[in-house]
Protein backbone atom coordinates (compact mmCIF):
# COMPACT_ATOMS: atom_id res chain seq x y z
CA UNK A 1 0.00 0.00 0.00
CA UNK A 2 1.50 3.54 -0.52
CA UNK A 3 2.14 6.49 1.83
CA UNK A 4 -0.23 8.38 2.45
CA UNK A 5 2.31 12.22 2.29
CA UNK A 6 1.25 15.54 1.78
CA UNK A 7 1.25 16.92 -1.81
CA UNK A 8 2.42 20.12 -2.97
CA UNK A 9 -0.16 21.11 -6.15
CA UNK A 10 1.27 22.71 -9.41
CA UNK A 11 0.22 22.18 -12.63
CA UNK A 12 1.19 18.88 -14.83
CA UNK A 13 3.40 17.54 -12.40
CA UNK A 14 4.00 13.94 -13.80
CA UNK A 15 7.82 13.14 -14.60
CA UNK A 16 6.41 13.18 -18.34
CA UNK A 17 3.87 16.54 -18.23
CA UNK A 18 2.19 15.80 -21.43
CA UNK A 19 0.96 12.25 -20.16
CA UNK A 20 -2.26 13.88 -17.96
CA UNK A 21 -2.48 16.62 -20.26
CA UNK A 22 -2.67 14.50 -23.44
CA UNK A 23 -4.92 11.94 -21.42
CA UNK A 24 -7.62 14.13 -20.29
CA UNK A 25 -7.52 15.84 -23.97
CA UNK A 26 -8.15 12.11 -25.72
CA UNK A 27 -11.07 11.79 -23.06
CA UNK A 28 -12.44 15.47 -24.26
CA UNK A 29 -12.43 14.89 -27.68
CA UNK A 30 -13.73 11.37 -27.92
CA UNK A 31 -16.54 12.16 -25.46
CA UNK A 32 -17.38 15.09 -28.40
CA UNK A 33 -16.77 13.09 -30.82
CA UNK A 34 -18.95 10.84 -29.36
CA UNK A 35 -22.05 13.31 -29.08
CA UNK A 36 -21.06 14.61 -32.29
CA UNK A 37 -22.07 10.89 -33.81
CA UNK A 38 -25.00 10.69 -31.79
CA UNK A 39 -26.14 13.59 -33.86
CA UNK A 40 -25.74 12.90 -37.41
CA UNK A 41 -28.74 13.60 -39.39
CA UNK A 42 -30.59 16.05 -36.84
CA UNK A 43 -30.26 18.93 -39.53
CA UNK A 44 -31.90 21.81 -36.96
CA UNK A 45 -30.20 24.63 -35.44
CA UNK A 46 -30.90 23.31 -31.85
CA UNK A 47 -28.14 20.09 -32.57
CA UNK A 48 -25.76 23.14 -33.87
CA UNK A 49 -26.35 24.48 -30.83
CA UNK A 50 -26.27 21.38 -28.98
CA UNK A 51 -22.65 20.59 -30.32
CA UNK A 52 -21.49 24.22 -29.32
CA UNK A 53 -22.20 23.90 -25.71
CA UNK A 54 -20.39 20.90 -25.15
CA UNK A 55 -17.25 21.98 -27.31
CA UNK A 56 -13.85 23.64 -25.98
CA UNK A 57 -14.43 22.41 -22.44
CA UNK A 58 -11.97 21.17 -20.29
CA UNK A 59 -12.98 17.31 -20.33
CA UNK A 60 -12.08 16.89 -16.49
CA UNK A 61 -15.48 15.33 -15.92
CA UNK A 62 -15.17 12.89 -19.41
CA UNK A 63 -11.51 11.85 -17.67
CA UNK A 64 -12.13 11.31 -14.43
CA UNK A 65 -15.12 8.70 -15.71
CA UNK A 66 -12.53 7.21 -18.14
CA UNK A 67 -9.63 7.18 -15.67
CA UNK A 68 -12.13 5.40 -12.79
CA UNK A 69 -13.05 2.53 -15.30
CA UNK A 70 -9.16 1.79 -16.39
CA UNK A 71 -8.55 1.53 -12.27
CA UNK A 72 -11.30 -1.49 -12.87
CA UNK A 73 -10.04 -2.95 -16.09
CA UNK A 74 -12.76 -1.57 -18.35
CA UNK A 75 -11.25 0.12 -21.71
CA UNK A 76 -14.14 1.40 -23.26
CA UNK A 77 -16.29 3.74 -21.13
CA UNK A 78 -16.60 6.36 -24.05
CA UNK A 79 -20.64 6.12 -23.49
CA UNK A 80 -20.78 7.43 -20.06
CA UNK A 81 -17.86 10.09 -20.39
CA UNK A 82 -20.16 11.74 -23.21
CA UNK A 83 -22.81 11.59 -20.91
CA UNK A 84 -21.42 13.32 -18.62
CA UNK A 85 -20.13 15.74 -20.75
CA UNK A 86 -24.01 15.98 -22.05
CA UNK A 87 -25.68 16.66 -18.44
CA UNK A 88 -22.78 19.17 -17.73
CA UNK A 89 -23.04 20.88 -20.70
CA UNK A 90 -26.93 21.30 -20.15
CA UNK A 91 -26.42 22.57 -16.78
CA UNK A 92 -23.70 25.58 -18.20
CA UNK A 93 -26.15 26.15 -20.83
CA UNK A 94 -29.31 26.93 -18.65
CA UNK A 95 -27.16 28.45 -16.02
CA UNK A 96 -25.67 31.37 -18.01
CA UNK A 97 -29.45 31.94 -19.33
CA UNK A 98 -30.56 35.78 -17.89
CA UNK A 99 -33.12 34.06 -15.59
CA UNK A 100 -30.61 32.22 -13.51
CA UNK A 101 -26.94 33.54 -13.94
CA UNK A 102 -27.34 35.94 -16.79
CA UNK A 103 -23.70 35.48 -18.36
CA UNK A 104 -22.98 36.42 -21.92
CA UNK A 105 -19.57 34.72 -22.45
CA UNK A 106 -18.47 31.01 -21.29
CA UNK A 107 -15.13 29.64 -22.87
CA UNK A 108 -14.32 32.75 -24.31
CA UNK A 109 -17.10 32.41 -26.20
CA UNK A 110 -20.97 33.85 -26.26
CA UNK A 111 -23.03 32.03 -24.59
CA UNK A 112 -26.22 29.74 -26.22
CA UNK A 113 -28.75 31.98 -25.58
CA UNK A 114 -26.71 34.86 -26.82
CA UNK A 115 -25.58 33.06 -30.11
CA UNK A 116 -28.93 32.33 -30.68
CA UNK A 117 -32.32 33.02 -28.35
CA UNK A 118 -33.59 32.21 -25.01
CA UNK A 119 -35.86 29.29 -26.00
CA UNK A 120 -32.83 27.66 -28.05
CA UNK A 121 -30.83 27.56 -24.98
CA UNK A 122 -33.53 26.24 -22.85
CA UNK A 123 -34.32 23.48 -25.77
CA UNK A 124 -30.75 22.79 -25.71
CA UNK A 125 -29.95 22.03 -22.14
CA UNK A 126 -33.45 19.86 -22.35
CA UNK A 127 -31.59 18.22 -25.13
CA UNK A 128 -28.73 17.70 -23.83
CA UNK A 129 -29.68 16.11 -21.03
CA UNK A 130 -32.34 13.32 -22.77
CA UNK A 131 -29.14 12.45 -24.85
CA UNK A 132 -26.93 11.89 -22.13
CA UNK A 133 -29.17 9.57 -20.41
CA UNK A 134 -29.29 8.11 -23.74
CA UNK A 135 -25.83 7.90 -24.34
CA UNK A 136 -25.10 5.94 -20.45
CA UNK A 137 -27.52 3.27 -21.71
CA UNK A 138 -25.35 2.38 -24.52
CA UNK A 139 -22.33 1.78 -21.96
CA UNK A 140 -20.64 -1.67 -22.01
CA UNK A 141 -21.07 -3.71 -18.99
CA UNK A 142 -23.51 -5.84 -16.94
CA UNK A 143 -26.92 -4.02 -17.56
CA UNK A 144 -26.93 -4.46 -13.39
CA UNK A 145 -24.33 -2.38 -13.33
CA UNK A 146 -25.64 -0.21 -16.54
CA UNK A 147 -28.57 0.65 -14.61
CA UNK A 148 -27.07 1.50 -10.98
CA UNK A 149 -24.84 3.97 -13.16
CA UNK A 150 -27.70 5.40 -14.11
CA UNK A 151 -30.13 5.34 -11.80
CA UNK A 152 -26.59 7.45 -9.49
CA UNK A 153 -26.45 9.71 -12.41
CA UNK A 154 -30.10 10.96 -12.32
CA UNK A 155 -29.55 11.31 -8.40
CA UNK A 156 -26.65 13.50 -8.67
CA UNK A 157 -28.08 15.62 -11.69
CA UNK A 158 -31.59 16.10 -9.81
CA UNK A 159 -33.07 17.79 -6.73
CA UNK A 160 -30.59 15.76 -4.41
CA UNK A 161 -27.55 17.08 -6.35
CA UNK A 162 -27.10 19.62 -8.76
CA UNK A 163 -30.73 20.98 -9.37
CA UNK A 164 -30.86 21.36 -5.73
CA UNK A 165 -27.32 23.17 -5.67
CA UNK A 166 -28.35 25.06 -8.03
CA UNK A 167 -32.08 26.44 -6.31
CA UNK A 168 -30.11 26.81 -2.80
CA UNK A 169 -27.71 29.21 -4.89
CA UNK A 170 -30.80 31.28 -6.64
CA UNK A 171 -33.18 31.45 -3.07
CA UNK A 172 -29.52 32.75 -1.24
CA UNK A 173 -29.43 35.95 -3.64
CA UNK A 174 -32.89 36.89 -2.05
CA UNK A 175 -31.84 35.84 1.50
CA UNK A 176 -32.31 38.42 4.29
CA UNK A 177 -28.56 37.13 5.49
CA UNK A 178 -25.66 35.57 3.37
CA UNK A 179 -24.92 32.00 3.69
CA UNK A 180 -22.76 30.38 5.82
CA UNK A 181 -19.39 28.06 5.52
CA UNK A 182 -21.71 25.26 6.04
CA UNK A 183 -24.23 26.31 3.91
CA UNK A 184 -22.06 26.83 1.43
CA UNK A 185 -20.26 23.51 1.61
CA UNK A 186 -24.07 21.77 1.17
CA UNK A 187 -24.84 24.17 -1.77
CA UNK A 188 -21.36 23.35 -3.63
CA UNK A 189 -21.66 19.75 -2.71
CA UNK A 190 -25.10 19.83 -5.22
CA UNK A 191 -23.97 22.04 -7.79
CA UNK A 192 -20.30 21.10 -8.30
CA UNK A 193 -19.97 18.80 -6.30
CA UNK A 194 -22.08 16.09 -7.21
CA UNK A 195 -21.33 15.40 -10.83
CA UNK A 196 -18.08 15.11 -10.21
CA UNK A 197 -18.51 12.55 -7.74
CA UNK A 198 -20.41 10.82 -10.07
CA UNK A 199 -17.54 11.03 -12.66
CA UNK A 200 -15.02 9.97 -10.23
CA UNK A 201 -17.56 6.78 -9.65
CA UNK A 202 -18.11 5.72 -12.13
CA UNK A 203 -15.76 3.21 -13.34
CA UNK A 204 -16.22 1.41 -9.59
CA UNK A 205 -19.85 1.43 -10.47
CA UNK A 206 -19.71 -0.09 -14.08
CA UNK A 207 -17.53 -2.80 -12.59
CA UNK A 208 -19.42 -3.92 -9.73
CA UNK A 209 -16.76 -2.78 -7.11
CA UNK A 210 -16.17 -0.98 -4.03
CA UNK A 211 -16.75 2.84 -4.55
CA UNK A 212 -15.70 4.41 -1.00
CA UNK A 213 -12.03 5.33 -2.48
CA UNK A 214 -13.13 7.10 -5.25
CA UNK A 215 -15.91 8.58 -3.31
CA UNK A 216 -13.39 10.15 -0.99
CA UNK A 217 -11.37 10.94 -3.68
CA UNK A 218 -14.22 12.73 -5.70
CA UNK A 219 -16.14 14.65 -3.02
CA UNK A 220 -12.76 16.22 -1.73
CA UNK A 221 -11.70 17.02 -5.50
CA UNK A 222 -14.83 18.48 -5.78
CA UNK A 223 -15.09 20.84 -2.80
CA UNK A 224 -11.12 22.17 -4.00
CA UNK A 225 -12.57 22.89 -7.62
CA UNK A 226 -14.91 25.12 -6.56
CA UNK A 227 -13.04 26.71 -3.93
CA UNK A 228 -10.38 27.12 -6.51
CA UNK A 229 -13.51 28.61 -9.19
CA UNK A 230 -13.86 31.12 -5.92
CA UNK A 231 -10.58 32.25 -6.06
CA UNK A 232 -10.34 32.64 -9.58
CA UNK A 233 -13.42 34.86 -9.79
CA UNK A 234 -10.87 37.50 -7.62
CA UNK A 235 -7.96 36.62 -9.28
CA UNK A 236 -8.75 35.62 -12.52
CA UNK A 237 -8.67 37.02 -15.49
CA UNK A 238 -11.64 37.41 -17.94
CA UNK A 239 -10.04 36.67 -20.96
CA UNK A 240 -8.12 33.48 -19.68
CA UNK A 241 -10.74 32.29 -17.45
CA UNK A 242 -13.48 32.97 -20.34
CA UNK A 243 -16.13 34.46 -18.58
CA UNK A 244 -16.70 37.42 -16.07
CA UNK A 245 -14.78 37.95 -13.27
CA UNK A 246 -15.68 39.15 -10.35
CA UNK A 247 -19.51 38.81 -10.06
CA UNK A 248 -19.82 37.07 -7.02
CA UNK A 249 -18.36 39.92 -5.06
CA UNK A 250 -20.19 42.69 -6.80
CA UNK A 251 -23.11 41.14 -5.71
CA UNK A 252 -22.09 40.61 -2.48
CA UNK A 253 -22.49 37.15 -2.86
CA UNK A 254 -20.42 34.43 0.43
CA UNK A 255 -18.51 32.86 -1.67
CA UNK A 256 -15.36 30.10 0.05
CA UNK A 257 -13.47 33.33 -0.40
CA UNK A 258 -15.19 35.88 1.10
CA UNK A 259 -15.86 33.70 4.37
CA UNK A 260 -12.61 32.39 4.74
CA UNK A 261 -10.47 35.33 3.15
CA UNK A 262 -8.10 34.63 -0.50
CA UNK A 263 -5.28 33.09 1.12
CA UNK A 264 -6.72 30.59 4.01
CA UNK A 265 -9.29 29.60 0.77
CA UNK A 266 -6.23 28.70 -0.60
CA UNK A 267 -4.64 26.97 2.07
CA UNK A 268 -8.27 24.71 2.59
CA UNK A 269 -8.05 23.68 -1.13
CA UNK A 270 -4.29 22.72 -0.95
CA UNK A 271 -6.12 20.53 2.14
CA UNK A 272 -8.37 19.25 0.04
CA UNK A 273 -6.31 18.09 -2.67
CA UNK A 274 -3.45 16.38 -0.23
CA UNK A 275 -6.91 14.40 1.02
CA UNK A 276 -7.64 13.53 -2.31
CA UNK A 277 -4.63 12.24 -3.02
CA UNK A 278 -4.57 10.25 -0.25
CA UNK A 279 -8.05 8.72 -0.60
CA UNK A 280 -6.05 6.77 -3.81
CA UNK A 281 -3.77 5.35 -1.68
CA UNK A 282 -4.95 1.87 -2.74
CA UNK A 283 -4.30 2.07 -6.30
CA UNK A 284 -0.80 2.72 -5.62
CA UNK A 285 0.97 4.40 -8.56
CA UNK A 286 -2.20 3.04 -10.83
CA UNK A 287 -3.76 5.99 -9.65
CA UNK A 288 -1.08 8.87 -10.74
CA UNK A 289 -3.00 10.56 -12.94
CA UNK A 290 -5.70 11.19 -10.53
CA UNK A 291 -3.62 12.69 -8.23
CA UNK A 292 -2.33 15.09 -10.78
CA UNK A 293 -5.60 15.88 -11.85
CA UNK A 294 -6.42 17.22 -8.08
CA UNK A 295 -3.07 19.05 -8.29
CA UNK A 296 -4.24 20.75 -11.53
CA UNK A 297 -7.71 21.68 -10.13
CA UNK A 298 -6.27 23.84 -7.14
CA UNK A 299 -3.34 25.65 -10.09
CA UNK A 300 -5.82 25.94 -13.34
CA UNK A 301 -5.97 29.79 -14.54
CA UNK A 302 -9.37 29.05 -16.01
Amino acid sequence: MATAHRLEPSRWTRADPVTLKAAVERAREASEARIESALVGVELPVAEAMLYAVRGGKGLRAFLVTESARLHGITDAIAPAAAIECIHGYSLVHDDMPCMDDDALRRGQPTVHVRWDEATAVLVGDALQSLGFELLAEAKGDPAHVLALGRALARAAGVRGMVGGQAMDIAAENAAQPLDLAQIEALQAGKTGALIHWSATAGALLAGADTDPLACYGDALGRAFQIWDDVLDVEGDAATVGKAVGKDDGAGKATFVSLLGLDEAKRRAADLVTEACDALCIYDEDADNLRDLARYVISRDK
